[in-house]
């Protein structure tokens, strides 16, 4: 059981738990998922099987987009409703030429903190986990990338918001640091992803669905994990060459990018492997070998 699945995760539902139910209909233990969506929020989450597992990183790292609903003059320890709720005392109530101002203010690459109420490591522990503890945690700021927000609607106290983004950011932060930026405290409410990539809810299954019908008719080929990479065709010869892990001879006149990822493909169009391209030396060098065997 090879393959990606696209699930609507329905909100109150962890990651963890969808990654349980296709386990145990797939009948085995090797999956994964790209990209987690906390219990409140609902939408695109990609799951792998099988040695597809071993592409969880390149789904990640396609950009994401986000429906967030969120409330103003208000405040809580986990950035959002499921935290212990407080009010802001005179919060103002900015207008929508102020909250668009500032909302500019996080486009491009910035400097995000993390919420407490987070998977993120310290000290070989996970932040939520001392967080529930009641152990509040210094974590540093990291590099992420917004590739736009869009005011959708604005009537106090809420705000609904379309985000743009690239792999690690938290819209929780997003909502928490609008909230500091604007003097009123924001929170979130309400989160849908409707795509990773190329990986939209039009194309997802619902939970229900999962328990009704086979898995194997519902996954999408590994390739699908990568379709944005350049693609090259195998040789019969080329695939033994792969299996013993040498480098191939990258075809006269090939012009994939210097260092960069390439797709090897069979005579069925069948994932076989990922190379870099080692222009230097005009060589395809496998990276990742995922089959004994390819038709040629």
């Amino acid at each position: 059981m090879v393959g990606i699945l696209i699930v609507n995760k329905p909100a109150g539902m962890s990651s963890r738990r969808v990654v349980d139910i296709v386990a145990r209909r797939a009948g085995t233990k090797r999956v994964g998922h790209a990209g987690t969506l906390d219990p409140l929020a609902s939408g695109v989450l990609v799951v792998c099987l099988g040695w597809a597992t071993r592409l969880v990183p390149f789904v990640q790292d396609r950009p994401k987009s986000y429906r967030a609903r969120v409330l103003l003059g208000r405040r809580s320890d986990t950035d959002d409703v499921t935290g212990a709720q407080t009010e802001v005392p005179d919060a103002p109530r900015p207008t929508r030429a102020a909250v668009e101002t500032t909302l500019r203010t996080f486009v491009g690459e910035i400097m995000q903190v993390p919420p407490q109420f987070s998977a993120v490591h310290v000290g070989g522990q996970r932040a939520h986990k001392m967080a529930r503890r009641g152990k509040s945690v210094p974590l540093e700021p990291r590099p992420v990338q917004i590739h736009g927000i869009t005011l959708v609607e604005y009537e106090y106290p809420q705000l609904v918001l379309e985000i743009e983004c690239g792999s690690g950011t938290y819209i929780r932060s997003i909502a928490r640091d609008l909230g500091h930026d604007l003097g009123c405290g924001v929170l979130l409410s309400e989160l849908v992803r409707p795509r990773i990539g190329d990986f939209s809810l039009a194309g997802a299954v619902a939970i229900d669905n999962l328990e009704t019908r086979p898995i194997a008719e519902l996954l999408l080929p590994p390739l699908a994990a990568v379709a944005d990479l350049p693609r090259h065709k195998l040789k019969a010869t080329d695939c033994e060459q792969l299996t013993r892990g040498r480098p191939l001879l990258c075809p006269a006149g090939c012009r994939y990018p210097a260092g960069g990822v390439v797709a090897l493909i069979d005579a069925a169009g069948q994932l076989q492997a990922l190379a870099e391209h080692d222009a230097e030396e005009h060589l395809l060098r496998p990276r990742q070998v995922f089959l004994p065997g390819c038709s040629g």
